[in-house]
């Protein structure tokens, strides 16, 4: 099936971009089309997940030859149709006792997304209604979400346990991505302090010394009226203010890395 190349993929779905009149919108969700070369079909697997944490999953086979074939959800339609329209746009049609029920329409957009529109009627009053889904495609698979088309789903037992763990690996990952937040935050800290203490550094060493500075002692630097600056043993409480300076700067002290950083005067 040359022209299903473009379709085979795991696809995630964009709940943003979707557009729905009818069923239950889901809060994410993941539609895997893959082909069963041996009896020329498609494998249609739908995973979703609601807003009230629902878990749903649903997989059904049909062929894109054109012809209509028996389809195994008797609930949904009693046959099926498959065919591809072009290399980018395929369309499944559903019938039950001879009326058509339900068509799905799956285009390949120029961004390479998939568009997925589902028409029908609804069962409770027979309204037309149509369902408009969007996905992107995804490196690999994973087990979460989809839609709400195509085939009626049903909660199943293969879906809550694959909803049970979809929320212990948001828990997990959710809570490995918090540490590594904090820990980048707390390296952007470190590094903020540690190029404050760099330009410090390089202030004091370009000032004037008339001593040789002790490691753990606290001095006080003054910027002279010339602009440059001084490193002094004399803190501005025991010159009365200033002094013979234009300002005090800060108070310092020497780390033993040979950094320096303010400290309280």
């Amino acid at each position: 099936m040359v022209q299903a190349y473009n379709f085979l993929a795991a696809w995630q779905l964009f709940p943003e971009k979707c557009d729905y009149q009818y069923g239950q919108i889901p809060k994410s969700g993941n539609y895997k089309i893959e082909t069963d070369d041996r009896h020329q079909q498609l494998i249609i697997s739908i995973n979703w997940v609601s807003f009230d944490n629902s878990a749903f999953f649903s997989e059904y086979r049909i062929s894109p030859d054109g012809d209509w074939h028996p389809f195994d959800n008797q609930e949904l339609a009693d046959e099926a149709r498959g065919e591809f329209v072009n290399a980018s746009c395929m369309e499944l049609h559903f019938r039950k006792e001879g009326a058509d029920v339900l068509l799905v329409k799956k285009e390949i957009l120029p961004n390479g997304y998939l568009k997925v529109t589902q028409q029908g009627n609804r069962p409770d009053n027979g309204e037309p209604f149509s369902n408009v889904e969007v996905y992107h495609k995804q490196m690999s698979v994973l087990p979460y979400a989809s839609s709400v088309g195509s085939v009626a789903i049903r909660p199943t037992e293969e879906g809550m346990i694959k909803h049970k763990a979809l929320l212990a690996m948001e828990q997990q990952t959710d809570m490995q991505l918090d540490q590594i937040r904090q820990q980048i935050e707390l390296l952007a800290r470190q590094a903020q302090e540690l190029r404050k203490r760099k330009e410090l550094s390089l202030m004091i060493y370009e000032a004037k010394l008339n001593f040789q500075p002790v490691i753990g002692q606290t001095y006080f630097m003054y910027e002279k009226r010339d602009g440059n600056y001084l490193l002094s043993l004399v803190s501005p409480k025991e010159w009365g203010g200033s002094g013979p300076f234009k300002q005090f700067v800060s108070a310092v002290k020497l780390l033993a890395d040979h950094t320096w950083i303010e400290v309280e005067g």
